[in-house]
């Protein structure tokens, strides 16, 4: 079966994990003999990804990355494992900015050869590619798009007291979110497209799973990319989406000041109708939604089920995905 997933960072990596195994492949790596009867690809969001110091950080394919590969911090679910931080206390040392985002002496080999490569004319997908093979996560991770796509937020500037546009990763590392966003929009995602490997596996996938990621920077940078929501809602597969949002508070993270941003209530059920109904709404993307256990939604030509969804370990998390494979009708 191939199964096609839309992920973000940290919570899309942890999702991954239940996938694979759900599958009956191993959670972190490959089959030991190197075959494996199912296929998990990832459509990663790339809106989070930077440039520091030179470098092209691309964070959401990183964690995915680290994470099935083994080489994740698991305690953070971000950055890599046995990390060291001389780079980081030498830069300070120079008062180089901005000091409010760190980058790990292991981080910045992955961060120097992606820029390398990138400078050398390779797209980010043969770039993320070639970085995967000394990882072998035993899933592909796709970029969107090889396109530069930045996410901005326009807040008030708790420093000018002025309004201003910084960065996605301004707002939420060194802010902590705490300025309101007044808008969100992902720089670039209207001149790009998404890579011909990313239409090719949603026209191939058995079933598509939105990961409870965040449904306005992660996953809503995905749909910005034309062409991408078109190829999805044409997608020959049930797609099938997991609520970020339990008890009206977001599973991880700062969602709920994300959604606030578009006029979204923070609920299971906003979300949905957020995503929208394939059959019903001609820009809709569902055909199924789960909500987790006590949470109650209704969102018009979509089947909802409630079942258990505290990512909890990975076999808590499989089990989650086998409720997806259900309620779309396909079986591994």
């Amino acid at each position: 079966m191939k199964v096609v997933v839309l992920v973000g960072g940290v919570g899309g990596a942890r999702f991954l994990l239940g996938a694979k195994t759900a599958l009956g492949l191993p959670a972190r790596g490959e089959p030991a003999d190197g075959s494996g009867e199912h296929e998990v690809t990832a459509v990663v969001n790339t809106g989070d990804d930077v440039w520091l110091h030179g470098l092209r950080v691309c964070p959401d394919l990183d964690t995915c990355m680290y994470t099935l590969g083994g080489g994740i911090d698991e305690a953070k679910g971000w950055g890599r494992l046995d990390e060291t931080w001389s780079v980081k206390e030498e830069l300070a040392a120079y008062g180089a900015e901005p000091g409010w985002f760190g980058l790990g002496d292991r981080d910045i080999a992955t961060h120097l050869i992606r820029s390398r490569m990138l400078r050398a004319g390779y797209p980010l997908t043969a770039v993320t590619e070639a970085l995967c093979d000394r990882w072998r996560p035993g899933a592909q991770l796709l970029p969107v798009t090889d396109e530069r796509v930045e996410t901005h937020v326009a807040i008030e500037d708790p420093e000018l007291a002025e309004q201003r546009a910084v960065h996605f990763q301004e707002w939420w590392v060194r802010y902590g979110a705490e300025p309101d966003a007044r808008a969100i929009a992902p720089v670039g995602a209207d001149e790009a497209k998404p890579t011909p490997a990313v239409l090719d596996a949603l026209a191939q996938a058995d079933i598509v799973l939105i990961a409870p990621s965040n449904p306005v920077v992660s996953i809503g940078t995905l749909l910005a990319v034309p062409g991408f929501t078109g190829a999805l809602r044409e997608a020959p597969a049930p797609v099938i989406g997991v609520s970020p949002i339990i008890g009206d508070r977001p599973l991880r993270g700062m969602a709920d000041k994300c959604l606030s941003a578009i006029g979204v209530d923070t609920t299971a059920e906003a979300v949905g109708k957020h995503y929208g109904a394939r059959s019903t709404d001609p820009e809709g993307l569902l055909d199924g939604w789960l909500v987790h256990t006590g949470d109650t939604a209704e969102v018009p030509g979509v089947q909802v089920r409630d079942v258990p969804l505290l990512m909890s370990d990975v076999d808590a998390t499989a089990d989650m995905v086998r409720a997806a494979f259900d309620l779309a009708g396909v079986r591994p």
